[in-house]
């Protein structure tokens, strides 16, 4: 441009650039390694310190590994330079994982950090400590959290509250408790920026914990407006949640509204329909109320329940109790919720103005719904993808309440701007609001779209104009003399134009005609004939397929198309051979239609017509073409009337059946057309499944109405449903300890369940003297070829054994099954063979874990252990039985040694109560006690040991409960840990209940996880040691993973297999199988512990599998068997 100057484009751009990097850190990028950063790390100057640190960020930038310097970073981490801290703290996040040891380092200046005077440097160290995400420092986190959820900052109380989540991720079971106190806590912040970081971490720790939203919902719903517009979106959702869990749907409103007035036994004088007035009933009267009904039962029911709506056969069977509703124009909280979200409708944030949408459109009276479209359409100005979020929500809006958007049918007419997908949501919504007042005009307009260059959006308003004719049936002539006049014109332009471009078109006019003909064919008759005399004219192959579907369906409609099907049969059979094969598979069904109604002369040409079409297609290359023929000619044949086939004659007893069978097939009888149920899916507004149309990961469904006022008359059932089995146990097994001999014998087939102590905790699955001594040790069956259907016992249901056998499956195959390949077979059995191992003699050798409550340094020499023991208590299903071992390591005596509940004494006299009368009545979950009083110790001589035996009833499986040891009048308090494994008490089955119950649950019922065992190293160590006869390796390894699992859970062992084909010291493929029910649920869940890889003398890859209904508690067992199989023995 200017040679004189020597300057080139590529020189200007290279100028420019470094113009633009003047005063920035971009530099460090060109050569991060220039420089010492050891010596510039150790200087004494903050600056030289930054410019390292700047240089160790920007190689992580670049993906390059300086872990290295952890060591010399670290140092700094207590430098008084507020920029070397946050270059310190970003380091350190990044490394924290990798060098866990050298992190801890730190701690301690995190810790004099967070009594900084600075609330930045407070903030700073507050988010490093739970970014960090090591277990070691998760309770010193805590306790830095509390604190500064208690900051005078309003900075580091947010700060406090986004470190909630994160230290929730760690999966520490007993610090949940501690933090939802914290989030009820930050809930209560005086602070909308607090507040709303709180509801974010609501949403993460406690989502279902709506007890913290109830005690701060009225000065919530005053803040809402305040809160920053993210924190709005979450916290309207969770106010949402905890209205309809705690008062249930507004019957006003949209969802419930048309229930109520279309339910036939509702009188007059129901309080449900008192709120009716003139206008609210003119504003539904275009409703549609099934859809509304689905969407409303869409929004309740989870992913997996609303997948099977389909099958619903009582459509009233779904509907709410009228208990389930609540009134939004006389409860308060209803009221409130609605008036703090009236505001976010005019909120910048388009988000926050649909969640503000979804509110009201879910709980406002009707007749103030319409407040929520002028924000909508407000927002419809924003970006494309905005655009296209709310388009998606207001199509519901509008299919569920067309006269909600009816006035404002103009907002969605098609601008050229607009993408193709905004564009036919637009049609969607445009076909759904036309009334007989606009759809005039939304006529004119498609007009227009249909000369579109783009053919597909011209396809898509061909759709629109059917749907509009079909939802308005004063309009249907105008639109089928629109669509035909059309047809003739892509007819012309077909001939002459490109095929590709006019075929999407041409088949949308003929399926919207094909629409709107079916709901009244008589009427239409003029239609179908111009279509069939516009058969030769038509090329697609798809709309070709239409009308011939046509030709048969109408074949005896009116005087004049009974005329012409001769002609126009002779015209197919002529061309069938150059027809496309979707033409070919509906000329078939459709000639035999008209063959089935011929009458007179037309009868013999019709039937010369079919032969030689039958003939042609049982030719044809393609394999559908033919089978269809094969089908239809064979179902002719059948019949023995005089205008069918001449074949040979039927039988008489079946000339009635096949005749009702061909005169449905074929009869043609014109029916009204009712209008097909909706089977789209709906999700709650705003959601991302709402535009994927699946439940997307962390969906959540709304509530079930009333559920927090549900859930205790459901614990309460399940008390019931618990102590009745109970009962029902101990009146079939005897009490006491079960002798020596029954304990010598432990099979697969009746195992115990780990303890000796008490024989009511089996489930009549102790093992008999006379099945111990009379069963095989190693016991071949084929479980592996039919896991859910063989090894049934011959006395249990037939019906399974005759249909799911082996013999009944081979003759489904084939009608010969002496025939098949009999080598064949038996290499896969052997294959797929296993061997059924019993293991005995180790009820003995269970030994459940030891836990110390107080040791004899904190007891003043009183030595405290427990252990949790399979008996079953028979006051309730919710109490967990432990054994407690008081041992005095003193040389004085120790008097009046008890345990009590810390919480609260005042349960004593309720729990003598209970105790007294559980014979004779059932107890509530309120009358459960946490302790059942202990029998108190009187005195305890030194080296005296005495076991007591309590009765506990935890808050949480996950949770300790606190209690109080009360000893010479001294109170020493105590936190008893629960153990998971003893929430649940053995359930008896053979294998094939097992596998039939765990092929019931898979999916999201089934929960895996993969570990190391060693456990058997040790005895087959000591073996070797001791020069004893060795033991077989496959039996030591049954027997350890036997012994870890019921010395650590009340479980009943199933089943133990082994593959034949296993080589020598490969233990592949071993498995155990152990099932339990929940104590207080009664749910059954099943445990698999199955051997991935690893050679009988090493360690071996253990997948364990936990199937059960209960997600959380399955998962938590899951977890707690996996970390004990993992224990160093």
């Amino acid at each position: 441009m200017f040679p004189q100057f020597g300057a080139t484009a590529e020189t200007l751009s290279k100028a420019s650039t470094l113009v633009f990097r003047i005063g920035t850190d971009a530099h460090l990028y060109d050569d991060p390694e220039d420089g010492n950063i050891v010596e510039l790390l150790e200087s004494k100057f903050d600056s030289e310190k930054c410019e390292a640190l700047k240089r160790l960020l920007a190689l992580i930038a670049q993906g390059i590994d300086v872990s290295n310097f952890f060591p010399q970073v670290v140092k700094n981490v207590a430098s008084q330079s507020l920029e070397v801290k946050k270059l310190v703290y970003l380091y350190l996040l990044h490394y924290a994982e990798k060098r866990p040891n050298e992190a801890l380092l730190s701690i301690n200046c995190f810790q004099k950090d967070l009594g900084d005077t600075n609330p930045l440097v407070r903030a700073c160290a507050l988010r490093t400590m739970a970014g960090i995400r090591l277990h070691v420092i998760a309770p010193l986190v805590l306790v830095a959290v509390g604190k500064c959820a208690r900051d005078p900052s309003v900075y580091v109380r947010k700060c406090a509250a986004s470190a909630l989540p994160k230290l929730y991720d760690l999966r520490i079971e007993d610090n949940n408790s501690s933090i939802e106190e914290v989030v009820g806590i930050l809930l209560n912040d005086n602070s909308p920026g607090v507040v709303g970081a709180a509801a974010a971490a609501f949403a993460s720790v406690c989502p279902d914990n709506f007890s913290l939203i109830g005690k701060s919902y009225r000065r919530l719903c005053e803040i809402l407006p305040d809160v920053e517009e993210w924190g709005q979106i979450v916290l309207i959702g969770i106010l949402l949640r905890y209205v309809i869990a705690k008062h249930g749907l507004a019957k006003e409103s949209v969802m419930s509204f048309l229930h109520h007035t279309e339910t036939p036994h509702v009188g007059e004088d129901d309080p449900t329909t008192n709120f009716m007035k003139e206008e609210t009933i003119g504003m539904m009267d275009t409703a549609n109320s099934e859809l509304t009904h689905m969407i409303c039962r869409s929004y309740i029911e989870g992913p997996d329940e609303y997948l099977s709506r389909s099958s619903y056969i009582n459509k009233g069977s779904n509907t709410l109790d009228s208990a389930r509703y609540t009134s939004s124009k006389s409860n308060d909280d209803v009221k409130l919720l609605l008036q703090g979200t009236s505001p976010l409708l005019w909120s910048y944030n388009s988000a926050v103005v649909i969640a503000a949408a979804g509110v009201h459109w879910i709980m406002a009276p009707v007749e103030n719904v319409k407040r929520i479209v002028k924000p909508l359409l407000f927002v419809l100005r924003s970006s494309h993808a905005t655009r296209y979020v709310v388009l998606y929500n207001i199509q519901v809006f509008a299919k569920a309440m067309p006269s909600l958007f009816a006035p404002y049918y103009e907002d969605f007419f098609i601008s050229s701007s607009d993408t193709y997908q905004i564009r036919s949501l637009k049609l969607d919504i445009l076909s759904s609001i036309a009334m007989d007042s606009s759809v005039s005009a939304i006529l004119r307009e498609f007009q227009d779209y249909i000369r579109d260059p783009d053919r597909r959006f011209a396809a898509d308003t061909v759709s629109a104009i059917g749907l509009c004719a079909q939802r308005l049936p004063a309009m249907a002539e105008t639109c089928l003399d629109g669509l035909l006049a059309l047809s003739r014109q892509e007819i012309f332009s077909s001939e002459f134009g490109s095929v590709d471009e006019e075929s999407r078109v041409l088949t949308q006019i003929i399926m919207s005609i094909k629409s709107i003909v079916k709901h009244n064919p008589l009427r239409h008759e003029k239609v179908i004939i111009q279509l069939f005399r516009k058969l030769d004219s038509i090329k697609v192959p798809a709309a070709r397929a239409m009308v011939i579907w046509m030709l048969g369906e109408y074949n005896t409609l009116g005087g004049i198309i009974p005329k012409m099907l001769t002609t126009i049969l002779k015209y197919l059979a002529w061309c069938f051979k150059s027809e496309a094969l979707e033409a070919k598979l509906q000329i078939l069904p459709a000639i035999v239609k008209v063959l089935y109604n011929a009458k007179g002369d037309d009868h013999l040409t019709v039937r010369k017509v079919v032969n030689y079409v039958f003939d042609l297609a049982e030719c044809d290359i393609s394999y559908d073409v033919r089978d269809r023929a094969r089908l239809l000619k064979k179902t002719l044949e059948y019949n023995s009337g005089p205008r069918i086939l001449e074949t040979e004659n039927s039988i008489p007893a079946e000339k009635d059946l096949q005749h009702a069978v061909l005169e449905h097939l074929f009869g043609g009888n014109l029916k009204p057309v009712s209008p097909e149920p909706p089977n789209s899916r709906f999700y709650l507004p705003g959601s991302l499944s709402q535009i994927v149309l699946h439940a997307a990961p962390g969906y959540e469904p709304l509530p079930k109405p009333c559920s927090l006022l549900q859930d205790d008359l459901d614990q309460i059932s399940n008390d019931i449903r618990g102590m009745d089995l109970n009962e029902m146990n101990d009146s079939n097994t005897s009490s006491g300890s079960l002798d020596e001999e029954t304990a010598s014998d432990y099979s697969s087939q009746n195992s115990i369940s780990g303890s000796s102590n008490n024989s009511d905790s089996y489930e009549n699955g102790s093992v008999s003297e006379d099945n111990g001594n009379n069963e095989p040790l190693i016991e071949i069956s084929e479980v592996g070829i039919a896991p859910r259907n063989e090894n049934v016992d011959p006395q249990s249901s037939l019906a399974v054994g005759e249909l799911m056998s082996k013999t009944a499956l081979e003759s489904w195959l084939d009608e010969h099954p002496g025939l098949a390949n009999k080598d064949q077979s038996d290499s896969n059995r052997v294959r797929r063979t296993s061997a059924r191992i019993s293991i005995g003699d180790i009820a003995s050798r269970v030994k459940p874990k030891v836990y110390t409550l107080l040791d004899p340094a904190n007891g003043n020499g009183l030595k405290v252990d427990y252990s949790f023991s399979s008996e079953v208590s028979s006051i309730s299903p919710l109490l967990v039985c432990v054994e407690v071992l008081f041992k005095n390591c003193s040389a004085e005596v120790v008097p009046e040694i008890t345990l009590v509940d810390e919480d609260s004494n005042s349960q004593r006299d309720s729990a003598d109560q209970l105790v007294v009368g559980s014979e004779s009545t059932v107890p509530s979950l309120s009358e459960v006690p946490h302790l059942v009083p202990l029998e108190e110790v009187t005195s305890l001589e030194p080296g005296q040991a005495i076991k007591r035996t309590i009765q506990v009833r935890f808050h949480h499986h996950l949770l300790p409960l606190k209690l109080a040891l009360l000893s010479n009048g001294k109170r020493i308090p105590v936190k008893l840990r629960p153990d998971i494994g003893y929430f649940v008490k053995p359930l008896h089955m053979s294998i094939e209940v097992f596998l039939d119950k765990e092929s019931h649950l898979p999916g999201m019922f089934e929960y895996i996880r993969r570990c190391n065992f060693c456990d058997h190293l040790v005895e087959l160590n000591k073996d070797k040691s001791q020069g004893a006869i060795e033991k077989d390796k496959f039996l030591v390894i049954c027997e350890s993973i036997a012994l870890k699992m019921l010395s650590n859970a009340n479980l009943f062992l199933v089943s133990t297999d082994m593959p034949v084909d296993s080589k020598l010291d490969d233990a592949k493929g071993l498995c155990l199988r152990f099932s339990c029910k929940i104590l207080s649920s009664s749910v059954p869940c099943l445990i698999s512990v199955t051997v991935e890889e690893g050679k009988c003398s090493e360690p071996l890859n253990l997948s364990v599998k936990v199937n059960c209904e209960e997600t959380v508690f399955g998962l938590n067992l899951l977890n707690r068997v996996v970390n004990f199989l993992a224990e160093a023995p």
